[in-house]
């Protein structure tokens, strides 16, 4: 059976055979369902205050 992931940014799942891993020198591997959250990702943003992702929408209560 293969592994179902979610993104590590906006929390949605990733089908497999699709998205990115990336993987930081001290081992921890982040996966990520497209560029859009690779992106945002990397200039440090935090998911919990960007309103289009899971844990965005439970922060302003609409979830």
């Amino acid at each position: 059976m293969v592994e179902q992931r979610n993104c590590s940014f906006c929390g949605d799942a990733i089908e497999p055979g699709t998205g990115k891993m990336f993987v930081r020198r001290d081992g921890t591997v982040y996966y990520f369902c497209s560029t859009k959250c690779q992106n945002n990702f990397r200039l440090g943003r935090a998911a919990r205050r960007v309103p289009w992702t899971q844990a965005g929408r439970k922060a302003m209560g609409k979830e």
